[in-house]
Parts: structure tokens; sequence; C-alpha cells
């Protein structure tokens, strides 16, 4: 009779070695992996092209125009704030 394989999704030689010791889980929970900024919400009058662009770019990658905007305003005082 054949041996039986016993299949794992390790790779060869990576198989757990002994007893295993079961760790405590040490991941904050999702809601604090969000950090959020206190934000001040304003009003501004962008060009017409300008928003064309972001609006543009933000649909190509999938993400919100104002965050795009946002992180933009925020990088560019984070250079400039040194």
């Amino acid at each position: 009779m054949k041996k039986k394989i016993k299949y794992t999704d390790l790779p060869p030689g990576d198989e757990p070695v002994g007893e295993l010791e079961i760790v405590k889980d040490f991941l904050p929970p999702p809601d604090k992996l969000v950090f959020r900024q206190d934000r001040q919400k304003i009003t501004i009058s962008l060009s017409r092209s300008s928003l064309e662009f972001f609006k543009k770019q933000a649909a190509k990658h999938h993400v919100q125009y104002q965050k795009m905007i946002r992180n933009l305003l925020d990088e560019y005082v984070a250079r400039h704030n040194k």
C-alpha cells in the first residue's frame, strides 16, 4: 500500500518542526491603523483645467479627486516645512 502524501502550502523543508507555540494576537484592530488628521473644511476655487486634470487622474487611479488634491497639498507642506 502506498504511503499517503500530506500536502501543505509551505515549500519543501519549511514545514514546522516540533511543538508549535500559539502567539497571542499582537496586531492592532483595523480602526487603529487608520491615521486621521484634524481637518478644516474650506471652500476653494480652482481653474476649470486644474479641476478637470485632478478628476481625470483620480478616475484613472480609482481615488477621490478631493483626496488627491489634499494629499498633494499635505506633501507640499511637509517638504517646505523643514
